[in-house]
């Protein structure tokens, strides 16, 4: 009895899975705007040298692309966020021109905190 109510119950509730569906292929491709007119101009407007690492035939080819089509064509994971990210933004009518911006830098000094300093160790003052 107890195996067929929680058969009920189970059946009852939606699957919760996850689709395998290209959800950037669902959505429409932004209008163009501004000086930006192509998918080449919009990977320069973006920087971080997104035109060489992306090819798209034509304004809908760009907006099709998703983070599976991206890796196939050996974009790394670092700059298909950025890529991605900033379509969205672009989708969501906001300029390249203000949230645009160049990777971090990378450090230079290695360690944690204040043992560290401008490259040299800091040892205890405390009197041994």
């Amino acid at each position: 009895m107890s195996s067929l109510l929680g058969l009920r119950i189970f059946s009852s509730i939606p699957q919760q899975c996850r689709t395998l569906v290209n959800r950037a292929a669902l959505k429409t491709a932004p209008p163009k705007r501004g000086g930006i007119t192509s998918p080449e101009l919009f990977l320069k407007a973006i920087g971080r040298s997104a035109d060489t690492k992306v090819t798209a035939e034509s304004w809908t080819d760009l907006w099709k692309l998703n983070g599976h089509a991206l890796k196939k064509s050996g974009v790394p994971v670092k700059d298909r966020r950025y890529i991605l990210w900033a379509m969205e933004k672009f989708r969501q009518q906001e300029d390249p021109a203000e949230f645009a911006h160049e990777r971090k830098p990378k450090k230079k000094i290695r360690g944690r905190g204040p043992a560290v300093q401008n490259g040299k160790r800091i040892r205890s003052r405390r009197h041994r």
